[in-house]
């Protein structure tokens, strides 16, 4: 029978790896945010964009608080901002979907581009979330990387 800090420790992995995708050998990073985009393109193939964004802001909003909590206990098993952690990834990849203005595939994957160049990039204060430290540190630095990349998304829907 499982001791309930294993049981607990589990679901911090299950959350903070995204369900795994976490443990992707080549760019995890990627990986939790290619979760982000797969997830918003299954919603957007069966709902109206409006209501897949509501589902993806309370997705964001729920997987914000969970992944802070579950990336603060995985930083202290894993050490620092951990690679294996990815759902500030995906938090901030939902974060730039929001911004897609049609349900047109491509302004999700451009969405996704962003992210991941902000993300890696790191530019504008990104760097600083970092030092916010703990579990939400980890998810504020992605946080800004989607907030900028929604960004760039309206200024591109405005002219095209």
């Amino acid at each position: 029978m499982a001791d309930k800090a294993g049981a607990g420790l589990w679901a911090h992995k299950l959350i903070g790896t995204t369900f795994g995708a976490g443990y992707c050998p080549v760019a995890p990073g990627t990986a939790g945010a290619a979760v982000a985009l797969g997830v918003w393109l299954v919603l957007s193939a069966f709902m109206p964009l409006c209501d897949v964004q509501v589902v993806v802001t309370l997705l964001t909003l729920a997987f914000f608080i969970l992944g802070t909590w579950s990336s603060g206990v995985l930083e202290g098993v894993w050490g620092k901002d951990p690679s294996r952690v990815v759902v500030d990834e995906t938090v901030g990849t939902w974060i730039a979907l929001m911004a897609v203005p049609t349900d047109d595939w491509w302004y999700a994957v451009a969405a996704f581009v962003l992210f991941r160049f902000f993300d890696i990039v790191k530019p504008l204060g990104v760097r600083r979330m970092e030092a916010l430290g703990g579990g939400f540190g980890i998810m504020m630095d992605d946080v800004l990387a989607g907030i900028y990349s929604a960004a760039v998304l309206v200024v591109i829907g405005l002219f095209v």
